[in-house]
């Protein structure tokens, strides 16, 4: 399945910074490979600067049953710290 975050920043995120985000973000995301049935993760930084767009998609491709230790594992939890207080909203899909 896919996993989907899709996030918006603050608004004082300004457009340098989020270009500045994107490296350290698939770096901590591409160390959740490491857990068995998850197999790779894609950053779709937003093209369109827009106030109704998001700015950031991040895609992990996983077993269904990787997710529960996605959720437990020590670089989401890094995700919610390191990242959480830079976003305004994000939303999560699941899909095959």
């Amino acid at each position: 399945m896919k996993h989907d975050i899709l996030i918006k920043y603050n608004p004082e995120i300004g457009k340098v910074r989020k270009a500045e985000l994107i490296p350290e973000i698939r770096a901590l995301f591409e160390q959740t490979t490491e857990i068995p049935g998850i197999h790779g993760v894609t950053l779709y930084p937003n093209v369109v600067e827009r106030e109704n767009r998001y700015d950031l998609l991040i895609e992990i491709d996983m077993e269904r049953d990787a997710l529960e230790d996605y959720d437990c594992s020590v670089w989401h939890r890094q995700w919610k710290e390191q990242y959480g207080d830079l976003l305004e909203k994000k939303a999560i899909f699941d899909h095959e």
